[in-house]
């Protein structure tokens, strides 16, 4: 994948530039050697580099690298994304520097890349954004530890999988209004058109466990539904204290939503919710 971005010379000078890439930077291992950044807070984090390939070439690429910006012009950069493995966490820093020491500009980059062309975001992340280069196998069910919390379904072919991902969904109801507003917040569920992939199919997403979240008091826009290929489907969820709701109780649903395009996935959700009073 390729993106265009364009430098300017506003200056009365010839400059000489050149472009670098964090990932590619010769003091990287140097800077490495401090605390992991998996056991810091996301708000403690301050590296650019993200996910890397397996194959060990770069993620991004930038041309051209180097070169002289005459004066009033400007020069227009490519930038190629060539990831090598599903992930939400590329990213890097390009640096324009001038004359070999001054950074003029920095461009924070990020991508990602998936297997398939459908996906759904939302919610709190249950995952970390700081992934191993080590190649691992999916654990089956049979092979899942007794009495853990596994929601399995059954692919096309009959098999069992577990789903590819958690998203927690949390809603806080906010007590001592004159009148009471619900909770909200949203899923989406996107289908990719790209022309790597050769069908053109819509993606169909539907939702169980309806009956169950509607008694806690959760309501959902649209429990199944179509996603033609390029857009976006909105969800909006939303949530009230059902009558015998106690407010120091947890709440927390768990719904299974499969997505049908080439392939079948399930993604397990967590309703939870929460009473809060107002401030």
């Amino acid at each position: 994948v390729n993106s265009c971005c364009q430098v300017q010379n506003t200056s009365t000078l010839t400059l000489r530039y050149s472009m670098h890439l964090d990932s590619l930077s010769p003091t990287r291992d140097r800077d490495q050697q401090k605390l992991p950044a998996f056991l810091t807070s996301s708000s403690q984090r301050t590296e650019s580099v993200g996910t890397q390939n397996y194959s060990g070439l770069s993620v991004f690429s930038v041309f051209p690298t180097e070169g002289e910006l005459v004066a009033g012009k400007s020069q227009d950069f490519v930038v190629t994304f060539s990831p090598d493995h599903e992930s939400l966490y590329y990213s890097d820093q390009l640096k324009v520097v001038l004359f070999g020491k001054k950074v003029a500009h920095e461009i924070q980059l990020k991508g990602a890349a998936r297997d398939h062309p459908m996906f759904v975001e939302g919610g709190v992340p249950l995952d970390v954004p700081v992934e191993s280069l080590a190649v691992t196998s999916p654990v089956s069910p049979r092979e899942a530890p007794k009495g853990g919390n596994v929601l399995p379904h059954k692919t096309l072919n009959g098999e069992l999988q577990e789903p590819v991902k958690s998203i927690l969904l949390m809603l806080e109801y906010i007590e001592g209004g004159s009148s009471p507003v619900p909770a909200v917040t949203e899923l989406k569920v996107g289908a990719i058109q790209t022309t790597q992939f050769a069908s053109k199919k819509n993606v169909e997403f539907s939702l169980d466990n309806l009956p169950l979240l509607q008694q806690k008091g959760f309501a959902v826009d649209a429990a199944k539904g179509t996603v033609e290929p390029g857009r976006v489907k909105r969800i909006g969820v939303s949530w009230l204290p059902p009558a015998d709701f106690g407010a120091d109780d947890p709440l927390l649903v768990p719904a299974l939503l499969t997505l049908k395009g080439d392939i079948k996935e399930s993604y397990r959700i967590l309703f939870m919710a929460k009473v809060v009073s107002a401030r």
